[in-house]
């Protein structure tokens, strides 16, 4: 996904474009980790003083529920990114920097073959350490 898509999503769906929308999906597309809501909020009272928490949250919720960004729950708290792809795959997660990497073998086949029984609708799978960089 990248801006351009996500104001397509956006129009598509009958939300209005606006600048401050714009500038908060060019800040998760930026960052190539999770971040939060606050950080977010911060990021965008730089060139948007006063901005609500409450404004970024209903956004970051509409972008959710279109699938233009994804949420996960990490360090006790939501935290959000830009939908990397429409390609299925998971992610490895730095507990350090938050850093995510994208991992595309899904062990899903294993699952399945342990759940006969079962019919898995849907499935998401997070993979937490230490990066690379962290490591050094």
């Amino acid at each position: 996904m990248n801006i351009n898509e996500a104001i397509a999503t956006l129009k598509e769906n009958g939300h209005k474009y606006t600048d401050k929308r714009r500038d908060m999906i060019a800040l998760l597309q930026d960052s190539n980790k999770y971040i939060n809501a606050k950080m977010i909020q911060q990021e965008m009272n730089k060139k948007y003083p006063g901005i609500s928490f409450d404004t970024v949250y209903r956004n970051l919720h509409l972008f959710t529920e279109l699938n233009i960004i994804e949420s996960t729950e990490f360090d006790g708290e939501k935290k959000f990114r830009l939908s990397c792809s429409t390609h299925h795959h998971h992610h490895f997660i730095c507990e350090s920097c938050g850093e995510t990497q994208v991992v595309h073998h899904c062990p899903i086949d294993i699952f399945q073959t342990e759940l006969p029984d079962v019919e898995i609708k849907r499935h998401k799978i997070e993979l937490y350490g230490i990066c690379e960089k962290c490591k050094k």
